[in-house]
């Protein structure tokens, strides 16, 4: 085993047994595949949930855990990836996925210590994380794991953002430079942070960590 392996492995072991003692039930797997078998082949079937939706996340899609979902027989599936269905009916899918019994969604940040940090343009993905689904799983490419809470908080404001920004077609200054002008525009997506420090109630938020690196 080259020693950048064994770097990440001794690493994610580390932020894992941080999440434990926050309250998060936490798991390290080795790839996107190795998550979408956690999730779809253990998690769900032991949540036996009767609805499940998603959150905004290209990881959630780049495991193929969203397609696997949509798969499933005898659960009701929110898809809030739709994107051909009017603005209006996408958010009413928003606010019914605040009421599921499973919602799976990424992170824009995992601070070392065990914190979870996101920033969100309506708020509908840190509401879901913080209240309201009966269980959330969160998937962590190692990418987004940084020091510290205000890392964090750069990592999200000059480089997710941004990215997200961009790869969203949105007319925002920061797709132009690059760089966050904490701006006015109208299709601003930076409106409404969250900061989880503990799971409440203790195992509701389950964090996979991938020892990949997925999403922005």
């Amino acid at each position: 085993m080259n020693p950048v392996e064994i770097y990440w492995q001794i690493k994610l072991e580390a932020i894992k047994q941080n999440l434990a003692d926050r309250g998060f039930d936490a798991f390290v797997v080795s790839s996107k595949a190795a998550a979408k078998d956690l999730v779809i082949g253990e998690i769900i079937p032991s949540l036996k949930p009767s609805s499940i939706s998603f959150g905004g996340s290209m990881t959630v899609v780049d495991t193929g855990i969203y397609d696997a979902v949509k798969a499933l027989t005898g659960v009701k599936v929110i898809d809030t990836y739709d994107y051909s269905l009017p603005a209006e009916e996408r958010l009413e899918r928003r606010r019914q996925a605040l009421l599921v019994d499973l919602f799976i969604t990424g992170t824009n940040a995992l601070v070392e210590d065990g914190q979870i940090v996101n920033l969100d343009g309506m708020g509908n993905r840190v509401a879901a994380i913080t209240f309201g689904p009966k269980v959330v799983v969160i998937l962590c490419g190692r990418n987004k794991i940084v020091p510290d809470l205000e890392s964090a908080i750069m990592r999200i404001r000059h480089y997710a953002a941004p990215a997200n920004a961009i790869r969203l077609n949105r007319k925002t200054p920061c797709t132009k430079t690059g760089i966050c002008d904490d701006c006015a525009s109208p299709e601003r997506i930076c409106n409404v942070w969250s900061i989880v420090e503990k799971s409440s109630p203790k195992g509701r938020i389950k964090v996979v960590i991938i020892n990949e690196d997925l999403g922005l």
